[in-house]
């Protein structure tokens, strides 16, 4: 795998994380939000997993 493969990859891990404790403190101090944000989490675990499939190539 190239090195551009492989720091795309830690950029999209990095991200997700982000996002994912972002999304985490969000519903912690808003559960009412809960519904949508677990729908957020859903989009972004389909895209991160379409990328991991298309960065595998």
């Amino acid at each position: 795998m190239s090195t551009l493969a492989l720091l795309v990859a830690l950029l999209l891990v990095v991200v997700v994380v982000l996002l994912a404790a972002g999304a985490a403190y969000v519903v912690h101090r808003h559960p009412s939000w809960s519904q949508p944000v677990a729908a957020a989490c859903g989009a972004m675990t389909v895209m991160a997993t379409l990328v991991g499939v298309i960065l595998a190539r």
